[in-house]
C-alpha cells in the first residue's frame, strides 16, 4: 500500500492513495489553515469507521440480512498537550433493515473488533481504549 501528501500551501495538503483517490487536509485558522478539508486526525477517525463498517456490512451481507442503512457513529477523545494521540474511541453502529436478527448484528460487530478491522486493532495496540456497540432499527416498509 502507497500513499502521497503533497503540501499545497500554509496547513493544507493534498493526500492520494496508491489507487488513485485523492482527499484535501486542511487545518484550522488558528493553525495557518483555511478548514477546507478534514484534519489528518480525523482521517484517522474516518479511516477506522470505514474499515469497521466494511467488516460489518460484509459480515451481515454473508449472513443474509437485509440491511437497507448501516452508519458508525464515532466519539474520540485525545490525550492533552502535545502530541495529542487518542486516547478513548467509542464507535456505535446503528443498522436499518427488515427483520435483522440481533445475533448477527451483535456478531458482525464483535468479529470487525476482534478479528478484522486492522485500523482498530492497531488502535487498541498502541493503547487507545476502544468500545463497539449497536443499535438495531426495524425498517418502516
Amino acid at each position: 500500500m502507497k500513499a502521497t501528501v503533497k503540501w499545497v500551501d500554509n496547513a493544507m495538503f493534498l493526500g492520494e492513495s496508491g489507487s488513485g483517490h485523492a482527499v484535501v487536509m486542511d487545518g484550522p485558522p488558528d493553525k495557518g489553515g483555511r478548514n477546507l478539508g478534514v484534519r489528518p486526525m480525523e482521517m484517522l477517525l474516518l479511516g477506522m469507521g470505514g474499515c469497521a463498517s466494511f467488516d460489518v456490512m460484509s459480515i451481515l451481507s454473508k449472513a443474509r440480512q437485509k440491511v437497507l442503512d448501516c452508519r458508525v457513529e464515532l466519539e474520540a477523545e485525545r490525550a492533552e498537550g502535545v502530541p495529542s494521540p487518542f486516547t478513548r474511541i467509542d464507535m456505535k453502529f446503528v443498522v436499518t433493515g427488515v427483520g435483522l436478527k440481533e445475533a448477527q448484528v451483535k456478531r458482525a460487530v464483535e468479529l470487525s473488533a476482534t478479528k478484522y478491522c486492522s485500523a482498530t486493532i492497531m488502535m487498541e495496540a498502541a493503547g487507545v481504549a476502544v468500545t463497539h456497540g449497536y443499535e438495531i432499527v426495524e425498517a418502516e416498509l
